[in-house]
C-alpha cells in the first residue's frame, strides 16, 4: 500500500455533507461530473499531496484533501471552482452545505 507522506506541519481538511439516501446514484454521479473541472483545479494549488471524495449509502459525502501546510489547504476556501460551481452542482444534486474542518497532521502510517 503506498499513502502520501504528510510533512510535519501538515494539514488534513475534511469536508462533509449529507444527502438524501435516496439519491446516492444522483449524489455520485454530481462527484463525478464535478471531478471534471474540479480536480485540475485543485491540481494546481500549491502545496497539494492529494484529494479523495466519496458518497456513502447511509446519505452523506466525504471530501479530503491533504497539504503540506495550514496556509496552502485554506486556498479551498477562495477557489471559485469550489465554492461557486461545485457548491451550485452539489445543490442540484440535493447535497447540503458541507462542513469544513482543516486538522492539523499529528500521526501517520
Amino acid at each position: 500500500m503506498t499513502s502520501a507522506v504528510i510533512p510535519a506541519g501538515g494539514v488534513i481538511r475534511v469536508s462533509r455533507a449529507t444527502f438524501d439516501p435516496g439519491r446516492l446514484a444522483e449524489a455520485e454521479r454530481m462527484l463525478r461530473d464535478t471531478a471534471t473541472y474540479l480536480v485540475p483545479a485543485i491540481r494546481r494549488l500549491d502545496g497539494l499531496l492529494g484529494y479523495y471524495a466519496g458518497a456513502s449509502a447511509e446519505g452523506s459525502i466525504v471530501a479530503v484533501s491533504l497539504w503540506d501546510s495550514d496556509a496552502h489547504a485554506n486556498q479551498m476556501g477562495s477557489l471559485k471552482e469550489m465554492i461557486i460551481d461545485a457548491r451550485r452542482d452539489a445543490e442540484a444534486a440535493g447535497v447540503g452545505v458541507p462542513a469544513i474542518a482543516n486538522y492539523r497532521l499529528v500521526s501517520q502510517v
